[in-house]
């Protein structure tokens, strides 16, 4: 499902802008996605992301992960979705995050914790602290909650997972994920 370059590729870092989904359990997600957003919108090309399981892809540093995830992100619009969709890592989310003057820590968390589709990059590859396990359990539990689909990356291996981020956040994540 190769595609140039598209409005909503302008959002993608730049050496992912080409980057293609080609792991089949991948790109099966990204076709049951896109088809339950089309369902959900009743036939109309559907502009906005339906709610559905979200996707884990695990393995170590340099196998493609951010690579797979971005090429889904793209992979989605050829597949029917007119979408918006928000992409960070866990550190960047977490420097947005910390409190400050003059930002509202709790209006940017709603940016991540509501958006319709999130990429989010490098979970649990932080320095683990009270804080980064709150936000990881609010932001999380609040997409499992409500179904809303989350593409997570991590070079964190399974067995470890629960250690690096949390017994209830592994513990979601089992459930609302398919892991790749």
């Amino acid at each position: 499902a190769r595609r140039e370059i598209t409005h909503a590729d302008e959002n993608i870092p730049h050496i992912y802008r080409r980057a293609l989904a080609d792991e089949p359990d991948v790109i099966a997600w990204v076709n049951s996605l896109a088809a339950v957003s089309r369902e959900q919108s009743a036939g109309r090309i559907a502009t906005s992301v339906g709610r559905h399981r979200s996707l884990l892809l695990l393995g170590p540093t340099g196998t493609g992960k951010t690579h797979q995830a971005y090429g889904a992100l793209r992979y989605l619009a050829p597949a029917g979705i007119a979408w918006h969709w928000t992409a960070t890592s866990s550190a960047n989310m977490y420097a947005a995050l910390r409190p400050r003057s003059g930002v509202d820590s709790e209006t940017e968390f709603r940016k991540y914790a509501h958006a319709r589709l999130l990429m989010l990059d490098d979970l649990g590859a932080a320095k683990s602290s009270e804080w980064t396990e709150e936000i990881n359990f609010r932001l999380i539990n609040h997409r499992y909650e409500n179904q809303l689909p989350t593409i997570l990356t991590s070079n964190v291996l399974p067995g470890e997972l629960m250690n690096r981020v949390g017994d209830r956040v592994a513990s979601r994540l089992v459930e609302m994920c398919d892991r790749v």
